[in-house]
């Protein structure tokens, strides 16, 4: 399975592969503080914090870039980590929206792409989402997901955080 492949788009949205010259551009995505109100990090939108989260989803080897098709803006990310071919299992996780993205589906729409394209590979996507992060919980329980479990996550640079882990099956 290749974790960043070219692209995943539809009518509304591409993703493609996350590179170190993206970086200003999904800063500027990023730079909202109430985007990161509810995330385990609430601080990933001060310059310094993100630069780790970035520097965090280049080394994962499959996040991406969001795009609105229509103007080519960046509007967020998200990233396939984790994968275990043994399990049969991979994390769809990472994911933020500019807010002006909220309530029109967008996320629904992404996590659809790669959930399309990971379950061509594997049989269950687990995604962890923070234990304060209410948003997050009712958009994932949306798309079918259950929660399995409670756990503390190691964040890449960052202090560990209880989230709820949600699993969905091909």
């Amino acid at each position: 399975m290749n974790l960043q492949p070219n692209h995943l788009s539809n009518h509304l949205i591409r993703l493609e592969p996350l590179q170190p010259m993206h970086f200003n551009e999904l800063y500027a995505a990023a730079s909202d503080p109430l985007i990161w109100e509810q995330h385990p990090n609430p601080n990933r939108y001060q310059k310094e914090v993100f630069e780790s989260f970035f520097e965090g989803a280049l080394e994962s080897g499959g996040a991406f870039i969001i795009r609105d098709v229509d103007t080519g803006m960046a509007i967020g990310s998200s990233r396939f980590y984790d994968y275990k071919p043994l399990d049969n299992e991979l994390k769809i996780g990472y994911t933020f929206f500019t807010r002006d993205c909220w309530g029109k589906g967008i996320n629904k729409q992404v996590k659809t792409l790669m959930l399309n394209y990971a379950f061509i590979f594997i049989e269950k996507v687990i995604f962890h989402i923070g234990a304060q992060n209410i948003r997050s919980q009712i958009a994932i329980e949306k798309l079918g997901a259950k929660k399995v479990s409670e756990e503390m996550v190691a964040y890449y640079n960052e202090p560990d955080r209880l989230n709820f882990v949600y699993e969905m099956r091909k």
